[in-house]
């Protein structure tokens, strides 16, 4: 019985600490604060900046902004919110400029230059850094 007792505490501090150490949202999609948009899912996020769509499920255009290769937050996006590596996103975007379907999003520099960008154009969208949230933006993703 004391063995019994021994291994729940055990194993009740390993569940405590998993979750204590379990990752936070490193990056947050946004829109500007006066956009219409509310919420999206990954999937809808996803056809946006993989220009599967050119518009938001209300019907309005949506104009994805990236961050440049190797930024940090712009591997993170793409790993949680298409499942793609750097290489597959760059393989992507060859086949699809090549067959003349489209083109990738253009780019900000970093997360200010996002949010610039999202404040002079009411239906872009973009992501960002948490740490970078402010008045400006409304994170639509996670929620």
């Amino acid at each position: 019985m004391r063995l019994l007792a021994h291994l729940r505490t055990a194993l009740f501090v390993c569940a405590i600490s998993v979750f204590a150490s379990a990752p936070r949202a490193e990056v947050v999609v946004v829109v500007a604060s006066n956009s219409p948009v509310e919420t999206l899912s990954a999937d809808e996020i996803a056809t946006i900046f993989l220009g599967k769509t050119a518009s938001y499920p209300n019907g309005l255009p949506a104009v994805p902004v990236d961050q440049p290769e190797g930024a940090r937050v712009r591997e993170e996006f793409y790993s949680r919110i298409t499942g793609k590596t750097a290489a597959q996103l760059k393989a992507y975007w060859s086949r699809i400029i090549f067959s003349g379907r489209g083109e990738p999003p253009r780019q900000a520099g970093d997360s200010a230059g996002v949010k610039k960008v999202l404040q002079s154009n009411p239906n872009a969208i973009g992501y960002i850094d948490p740490s970078s949230i402010d008045a400006a933006v409304k994170v639509i993703y996670p929620r």
